[in-house]
């Protein structure tokens, strides 16, 4: 078989027979097999096209669904905050699944795992499009979560075994790619099927791809290893690491509605979770748990630790600017659903672009530039594309807000692929999933703490800079008085009585007030997030020359 599709099995010649080899005598003939090679699967591209196609709905999933929860609310007969679970119990049980997925993967064989993962999902998903109540509809989206953990690590650590090192640097982009552009594309695609079809279809349009990629993935991709004996489970650590993450991520979705910790069962929830985490962490190193389900020494690798912060990082802007921008366009600058969606896909274009130029500097036995330069690089890019952001105005076009996410997605670009490769390039066998679920964690929970954060910063701003712009409409100001004296007579001459027109005007202002307010509060986090990305340059620095390709792989796993 040619050497590009199977690595050569180094044959050794055993020694004569009258030579002891380990306390017993080796026949002339019998060559001795050194496992340290492994034959690269002849499929890889096919399993590649798989994974990438689950890892995409799953991706896609995560904002599709956001544009239309309105149509939801009102089909369903559902509250504000009913519906919201929607999306919380989504992200709750993806999030509590994604650090077990090594462990599940080591238990029940990588390829078992990841098929019914994907038909877990895709199943998952035609019953949300079927739902008829908010219950079953709630059901089934945690059951989407459940399915889609492995959709995203596992499907990483697969393609991180079975294409040799010096292709890591194109596939890993091309799975960054997915990263980048499902969350992109998923407003596009979810105000399209809501204003054109209804938002079941959201769920039903999804299922015939993910039903292929989970064929493909029981046809092409071989089982890995299942342990003789059965792995001993880890009772209390998989107990801690739900109630935690689940506490965690429940505080970061719902404090906001709440008041924070004005609320009491967000102040309780909190103390579940530091609880939790701790003890979760103290138990995972502890010498008297010898098998824990998260191994959390994999840290002590300084790629892999550095990946996991600046993952954190890149969660925080990714979501945070994905999910305010949308609220700008509708709220401020009168886009649909679908034009939002839209004006999202040239920096899509822009993204793709950056990732493909990163895969192939960063292919091949030699990385023709190191990942710590790219990876300064996008983050100084993305900064500037936060600082551009940060200056629409409520007059903003559509082509003004399309520049800014132009030089947002081609930072993206350049940022998450080499971040990638460098973390997880000198992990070894069993390792690379546990690595690859820690960094999809860990961006997860970036992304989940960006959102809490930046809604709650926009909240404050606006009351801020309302009470500022305030100070200057008052009685006797001059631009404020004719201001208002304009309005009134727009409103007497339209057929309102004086003393209605006087107060119709005044609520005419009191709108212009807060739009301000609040155009100037989306100005204020667009640049706070630039500035999160910059101080987070310097940890750059603490990757060690980190290469995509060198040693060689043992697949253990």
């Amino acid at each position: 078989m040619p050497a590009t599709i199977e690595r050569e099995v180094e044959i050794v010649k055993a020694p004569p027979a009258n030579l002891p080899v380990a306390g017993r005598e080796t026949p002339p003939s019998a060559p001795v097999v050194k496992p340290a090679e492994q034959t690269l699967n002849p499929h890889r591209w096919i399993i590649l096209i798989a994974v990438l196609t689950g890892a995409f709905l799953e991706l896609l999933d995560t904002t599709s669904v956001n544009v239309a929860l309105r149509q939801m609310q009102g089909n369903l007969g559902a509250t504000s905050d009913e519906i919201a679970w929607v999306s919380t119990g989504y992200i709750l049980s993806n999030v509590v699944v994604l650090p077990l997925t090594a462990w599940l993967a080591t238990v029940f064989g990588r390829k078992r795992y990841l098929a019914s993962s994907i038909i877990l999902f895709t199943i998952a998903s035609f019953l949300c499009g079927a739902s008829t109540n908010l219950g079953a509809l709630v059901f089934w989206r945690i059951m989407q979560g459940v399915g889609g953990a492995a959709l995203l690590s596992t499907a990483q650590a697969t393609i991180r075994e079975v294409f040799p090192l010096e292709q890591q640097g194109m596939v890993q982009a091309l799975y960054i790619l997915v990263v980048v552009t499902g969350p992109t594309l998923g407003p596009a695609y979810g105000g399209y099927m809501t204003d054109n079809y209804s938002w079941p279809w959201i769920f039903y349009a999804k299922a015939p791809l993910g039903f292929v990629a989970a064929a493909l993935v029981m046809r092409y991709l071989n089982e890995t290893a299942r342990p003789a004996v059965a792995p001993k489970v880890d009772v209390p650590g998989i107990a801690l690491l739900a109630a935690g993450l689940g506490a965690l991520q429940y505080v970061l979705e719902e404090g906001e509605r709440y008041d924070w910790f004005s609320d009491t069962s967000i102040v309780v929830l909190t103390i579940v979770a530091l609880v939790s985490l701790t003890a979760f962490t103290f138990w995972e190193l502890s010498p008297r748990n010898s098998a824990p389900v998260v191994n959390l020494r994999v840290l002590k690798n300084k790629e892999l630790a550095t990946g996991t912060v600046l993952l954190f990082v890149g969660g925080f802007g990714i979501y945070a600017g994905t999910f305010i921008y949308p609220l700008l366009a509708q709220s401020i600058l009168g886009m649909t659903p679908t034009e939002t969606g839209l004006v999202f896909l040239p920096g899509g274009t822009a993204t793709i672009i950056g990732t493909l130029i990163c895969g192939r500097l960063l292919n091949g036995k030699k990385a023709l530039v190191a990942p710590a330069w790219l990876i300064a690089a996008g983050m100084l890019i993305f900064s500037l594309a936060q600082w551009q952001l940060g200056h629409l105005t409520p007059q903003s076009g559509t082509a003004d807000s399309e520049v800014g996410l132009v030089i947002r997605g081609a930072g993206l670009g350049l940022l998450l692929t080499p971040v990638t490769v460098a973390s997880l390039s000198t992990l070894r066998g069993l390792q690379i999933p546990q690595g690859a679920g820690l960094t999809n964690l860990f961006r997860q929970l970036g992304g989940s703490f960006g959102i809490a954060f930046i809604n709650t910063y926009i909240t404050q701003q606006t009351a801020y800079h309302r009470s500022d712009l305030v100070g200057d409409v008052f009685s006797g100001s001059g631009p404020a008085a004719a201001r208002l004296a304009g309005a009134s007579a727009r409103f007497e001459a339209g057929g309102y009585s004086p003393s209605s027109a006087h107060m119709a005007g005044i609520a005419s202002i009191e709108h212009a007030v807060q739009q301000q307010a609040l155009m100037l509060a989306f100005s204020d986090a667009f640049i706070l997030i630039g500035v999160v990305f910059v101080a987070a340059v310097p940890l750059v620095l603490l990757y060690a020359k980190a290469k995509p390709s060198g040693a060689k792989v043992s697949v253990d796993h």
